[in-house]
């Protein structure tokens, strides 16, 4: 679309609210939030003031002599964030609507403040080092990757694993409700997917509502949960017999929480603690941004472009140290924990297990886990197979 410094431009109702370094547009209908800077803010209040448009680059100029102003190239970003609403008197269409929902709004605020307020964050802290000193003054505590076999079958451990999971997951989303809910803010628990899994996940847009200094309790409120049942599962183990099923449970609920929880710092997927990052230091691109960094050296790490304010190029550069640091992480906990468990399972599990009768149980366990191996390879495969058809 064509613009001119003629054309009357009709903006759609929009709230700004000053954030760390920049400005904070949501568009009020749609639920949308955009970061902009201070220049931006000026020139959204004067063409709300009807000016023309060439006055108002004129004023811009004179405001910000330091600013490089293409006042049309704005107006037409506008019109792709879908924040205009008439150009020359005409409606522009819009494919997004009402984007309000209810999100746990039944839960009263005092319920979710009772989990999270002044001093609860202080107090899941304090788990923090309770479960760090359980676990020196009784490493038998600490988690093994054998903890998964809770069972003598591997069917068996994958219910329990799958099942586990679930609960856990749902008690970790539920912490991110309950602190929206602590603000005042809705939030609901979607469906959302990494490559051919579902996965749980909570949608808190409207964490932008709030100033930054309150954010950091949204996106920490899940991980809080996983630190109170860490510290629960470690306690418990102290006073259940080694031998026991229950011991077995708790290991394998201390191992799922304790791998999750550690995975939170492998920054270069957008964890909570990466969200927590970016609210700190008021990049709102880092992943993006470290990635372009890193991929002077590495192209293939290259993303689309993103705008890097001024001064954020150190910060950048220290996200893409950690960018790298949260890989290593992660190639760490495989080579320690998911690598043994799958050669413990084959050479213990499945390979005995074939040579056992046709119409023993053991011999179908080892042929489901084998399946089982056969069918996520498939996947991976494929899933390489088209990222690469689609690169080249």
């Amino acid at each position: 679309m064509v613009f001119t410094y003629e054309t009357e431009v009709t903006l759609k109702q929009l709230a700004i609210r000053k954030d760390q370094k920049h400005f904070i547009v949501e568009d009020v209908m749609n639920g949308e939030f955009y970061e902009m800077p201070e220049v931006c803010i000026s020139a959204i209040e004067l063409i709300n003031q009807e000016k023309p448009l060439y006055e108002v680059e004129k004023a811009l100029v004179i405001r910000y002599p330091h600013e490089d102003i293409d006042l049309l190239n704005f107006v037409s970003q506008l019109l792709e964030f879908n924040l205009i609403s008439k150009l020359d008197g005409e409606e522009i269409s819009s494919s997004s609507g009402q984007s309000n929902y209810p999100g746990f709004s039944w839960l009263p605020e005092s319920f979710g403040r009772f989990f999270f307020n002044n001093i609860s964050s202080k107090l899941y802290f304090l788990l923090l080092i309770a479960s760090t000193g359980l676990t020196l003054f009784n490493p038998d505590i600490f988690p093994r990757y054998s903890d998964l076999f809770a069972f003598d079958l591997m069917f068996q451990n994958i219910i329990a694993l799958m099942l586990i999971s679930f609960l856990l997951v749902i008690l970790h989303e539920f912490g991110h409700v309950l602190a929206a809910r602590s603000e005042g803010l809705p939030a609901k628990i979607e469906l959302g997917h990494r490559l051919f899994y579902v996965v749980l996940q909570t949608d808190m847009s409207h964490v932008w509502e709030l100033p930054a200094e309150k954010r950091n309790k949204l996106y920490l409120a899940g991980m809080y949960f996983d630190i109170v049942v860490l510290f629960l599962a470690l306690s418990a183990q102290l006073f259940v017999s080694e031998s026991s099923l229950g011991m077995g449970i708790l290991k394998l609920i201390v191992l799922n929480t304790f791998i999750r929880l550690i995975y939170q710092a492998a920054v270069f997927m957008k964890t909570d603690l990466y969200y927590v990052m970016e609210n700190k230091t008021g990049c709102y691109n880092l992943m993006e941004n470290g990635r372009n960094f890193l991929a002077r050296w590495l192209p293939f790490l290259r993303v689309q472009e993103t705008e890097t304010f001024a001064g954020e190029e150190k910060i950048v550069r220290r996200y893409a140290g950690f960018y790298l640091s949260g890989i290593l992480l992660t190639l760490t906990i495989t080579a320690y924990y998911y690598i043994p468990q799958m050669i413990f399972a084959i050479k213990e599990i499945m390979v005995p297990g074939l040579t056992e009768p046709i119409n023993s149980i053991r011999f179908w366990d080892s042929v489901v886990f084998l399946l089982q191996i056969v069918i996520v390879l498939g996947l991976l495969l494929y899933s390489w197979s088209k990222k690469y058809r689609y690169s080249s």
